[in-house]
């Protein structure tokens, strides 16, 4: 194994991981953030360079961590041969399994290989699986005439507005996820609708893989066309940055499928796949 933090390395690795779109696009998105100021204070693993078989991108060491936090803990992985991903896996200090963590990844075998791996440490693996999609290159968005006034605007997120967005998100509503959604809206790229008080009531934002996430519309804004406004303008904000803008949705989320189709974006051939790990201990304890 071996770190890479040369910054020349690194920018040819964006490079490289570019021609093994889209499974490597979790990867892919990290590494981008690494090269651009590093926010979210992470690190690439390789098994080698540069002819390397797999790349796993984590928090640095050295960074303030809460063991209960799989927001934060997250791990994104990519392989050219799953057993280099393995052998990575299970050499001593590349995972923290004494954290609860997650593992994010646009490959199939990424869920029996991590679980084989994770049940031998007794760690409980719970996996989420997504269709992944991407946005295709935005030239003009919807007519935005009805939010050039004081209200309601089309504007961006601030860290006073995580409270809401962790209410509202299936996957927030404890303390871990408050503080992961305010780092995320202070280190990148937002979009909200605000009403006439201030109050955010529609709105995306991006995670630590460059990912388009927490799409959201409060019931009784919607059918407005909030959504696809959001959506386009974070997609557009993204892409004027150099970054693929991707989101992925659960098979059963209708109203999300429908809008993704009416916009066009692509459904990848890939599945998104997360996986939560949970050691044993804290199994009683951790927030899901």
């Amino acid at each position: 194994m071996l770190v890479l933090n040369c910054c020349t390395k690194l920018l040819i690795l964006e490079k490289i991981l570019k021609n093994h779109f889209p499974q490597s696009l979790k990867v892919y998105g990290a590494v981008m953030n690494i090269n651009r100021g590093n926010p979210f204070q992470k690190e690439v693993i390789l098994d080698s360079w540069p002819d390397f078989k797999a790349v796993i991108t984590r928090r640095q060491r050295g960074a303030e961590t809460d063991n209960f936090d799989h927001y934060t803990n997250a791990y994104a992985v990519f392989y050219k041969d799953v057993r280099a991903y393995q052998q990575l896996l299970e050499e001593r200090d590349i995972i923290n399994w004494d954290q609860v963590f997650q593992i994010q990844g646009l490959q199939s075998e990424l869920y029996n290989v991590t679980k084989t791996v994770a049940n031998s440490k007794q760690l409980q693996v719970k996996l989420t699986s997504f269709q992944a999609v991407h946005f295709s290159p935005v030239s003009t968005l919807p007519n935005t005439g009805s939010l050039t006034g004081s209200s309601p605007r089309l504007t961006y997120l601030s860290v006073a507005d995580a409270d809401l967005l962790n209410r509202t998100w299936s996957r927030g509503g404890n303390e871990q996820c408050l503080q992961y959604i305010a780092n995320l809206i202070a280190c990148f790229p937002s979009v909200c609708v605000r009403d006439d008080k201030g109050n955010p009531v529609s709105w995306s934002i991006t995670d630590q893989f460059a990912t388009m996430c927490h799409g959201y519309t409060l019931p009784e804004h919607r059918r407005k066309g909030y959504s696809r406004l959001v959506a386009l303008t974070l997609a557009r904000k993204l892409q004027s940055r150099g970054f693929p803008s991707q989101g992925n949705v659960l098979d059963d989320n209708v109203a999300s499928i429908s809008l993704l189709k009416s916009v066009h974006a692509e459904f990848l051939p890939c599945r998104f796949h997360r996986l939560i790990l949970t050691p044993a201990t804290f199994s009683d304890q951790a927030h899901h």
